[in-house]
């Protein structure tokens, strides 16, 4: 950014061009600074040094990456540093001389804590977590958590725990609850049905298009079993419904306002409804395209 100085008094008679120059302050970095600055003085109004020159905005960025560089050098070496007095020893990670690698099973719960660890790096060809050595430290603080997640999600502890949930009470209702999604209906109240052949939020299955209701009640250990969380004071209809597209819920147009559900069944979705189905509907397209 180039700027102009005066002398304050609103005159262009002491006029210098040049730009404002900012950093954390230290010590030893501002001596370093006025060393390679000479000219360069504090400003007040603007909370920074002002460098003047035709040529300051060139030779104060040139200077903030050296300086940057330098001070990622130091903090590598501090980090290496750490690393060798109190190791992290696993399976998981993998050193190498200018950076560290993070290597586990995929688990939504490491990629959550990998992604608070500072300048750490998703790596799609070698399906690993790139992390500086200047990052060892917040590693190490999140090291028990990523590691616990590591082993519960290793096939042979998912096999174990899907065979502990094999004839389960749990393991038969999330089979039926399927079972059940996969008949495409959803209970309705007759004196407020949906308006059809358009995205509408719903209690359990998100946002969804109805099809149609011919009128067919809802047997009750039905609605008892797989739909406890409705209200038990309606005479329920069957009411169809399918996916909705993705170009559907582009063109939806959101409630403004959250909706208070109450007794509600269905309700305009809000743009934050809007935005998760459209993320599940666009990865639903990339898989049927193969991309």
């Amino acid at each position: 950014m180039i700027m102009k100085r005066t002398d304050g008094s609103g005159s262009n008679d002491n006029v210098s061009t040049g730009v404002p120059a900012s950093f954390a302050f230290d010590r030893t970095t501002v001596e370093r600074f006025r060393k390679s600055f000479p000219r360069a003085r504090w400003s007040d109004q603007l909370k920074a040094w002002f460098v003047p020159g035709k040529t300051a905005a060139r030779r104060v960025n040139r200077w903030m990456e050296q300086e940057l560089a330098g001070s990622s050098v130091h903090a590598d070496s501090r980090g290496r540093d750490a690393y060798a007095f109190d190791p992290i020893v696993s399976k998981y990670l993998f050193v190498h001389q200018d950076r560290l690698e993070v290597q586990t099973p995929y688990s939504r719960s490491v990629v959550k804590v990998m992604r608070d660890v500072p300048f750490a790096s998703w790596d799609p060809d070698r399906h690993a977590w790139k992390v500086p050595y200047r990052s060892y430290e917040q590693l190490h603080r999140r090291w028990a958590e990523i590691e616990a997640a590591a082993l519960r999600n290793e096939p042979e502890a998912r096999k174990q725990r899907a065979a502990q949930r094999q004839g389960s009470p749990q393991e038969l209702a999330s089979r039926a609850h399927a079972t059940e999604r996969r008949r495409r209906r959803y209970p309705l109240d007759p004196n407020d049905l949906p308006p059809l052949g358009r995205p509408v939020m719903t209690r359990g299955y998100g946002v969804i298009v109805f099809i149609g209701c011919d009128g067919e009640p809802v047997d009750g250990d039905i609605l008892g079993s797989q739909y406890a969380d409705l209200p038990d004071h309606h005479d329920y209809v069957w009411g169809r419904w399918r996916p909705a597209a993705l170009d559907e819920l582009i063109k939806t147009w959101p409630s403004r306002t959250k909706t208070e559900i109450g007794d509600a069944l269905w309700w305009q979705p809000t743009l934050d409804d809007l935005r998760v189905a459209r993320k599940a509907a666009r990865g639903l397209e990339r898989r049927r395209g193969g991309v």
